[in-house]
């Protein structure tokens, strides 16, 4: 990642958070194949586990899956039966994959809102405003579906999964009046059996996570208010978060707040 240092994010915490509100990444694997591209993309939500909570290490873990038929699981599931004599499931790729995490809440940027500079000088240009985090690690693939390994990772996977989505992503708690969550159990188990042989599971021990909030903090206090009225002027809900990071991010520049 490009990421100069006005504009990066460095805490864990932070980084692990965004994740969490924006589960869904696209994975990206280079695997050198004669049957498949070298670079493949897919879309998948992640469950995230934070450092020393259950891994059996002391690094942050991605859980997802991918569909069997997926070009990309193939690929996956290829590199490993044709390396290391025979791989069995839960044998990990020896290429370094790459998740990307973007925030929805991005826009681009007209000169027109920089009122300090742009009055003086004229000398602005547009740009885009956007967050994302990008993490680096090691893939486990969880492919053969006769052993009890797989149905284990995938069972649990497949639960947290919903159960993050449902609650913290749909806000469905069954508290104060809300509805319930969906759980796994209410599908038919015959189903869930048949879905679990149709995916893969992908676990990513994480070995370097980034993140990169770009606010309009590079710029003067007076184009940065420029900024913020600009976007309150928009009013829609994409402008008013871009307003309130763009505060937020100048404030932190500027040594007079935190992040949120």
């Amino acid at each position: 990642m490009y990421d100069q240092p006005v504009y990066a994010e460095t805490s864990p915490e932070e980084l692990y958070q965004f994740i969490r509100d924006n589960p869904l990444g696209i994975l990206t694997t280079a695997i050198p194949s004669t049957l498949y591209p070298l670079l493949q993309s897919t879309h998948i939500p992640w469950i995230l586990d934070p450092p020393n909570q259950g891994n059996e290490t002391a690094k942050a873990r991605l859980r997802g899956h991918i569909a069997r038929q997926n070009p990309q699981s193939k690929a996956i599931v290829d590199s490993l039966k044709k390396s290391n004599s025979n791989s069995p499931s839960g044998s990990f790729l020896s290429q370094e994959v790459m998740i990307l995490f973007t925030s929805p809440h991005h826009h681009y940027v007209t000169p027109k809102f920089y009122t300090e500079t742009k009055p003086v000088t004229g000398k602005v240009a547009p740009t885009w405003n956007y967050s994302t985090v990008q993490v680096y690690g090691t893939l486990t693939a969880y492919f053969d579906a006769e052993v009890k390994e797989t149905g284990e990772f995938l069972e649990q996977q497949l639960r947290d999964l919903s159960d993050h989505c449902e609650r913290d992503i749909m806000g469905f708690t069954g508290e104060d009046g809300k509805e319930e969550a969906w759980r796994v159990d209410e599908a038919p188990e015959g189903y869930l059996r048949v879905l679990k042989r149709n995916i893969v599971g992908l676990s990513v021990e994480v070995e370097r996570i980034e993140g990169k909030v770009k606010m309009s903090q590079e710029r003067k206090r007076g184009d940065r208010e420029g900024v913020v009225e600009g976007f309150a002027r928009l009013g829609t809900d994409t402008a008013k978060e871009i307003a309130r990071l763009v505060k937020v991010r100048g404030d932190m520049r500027d040594g007079h707040g935190v992040g949120g």
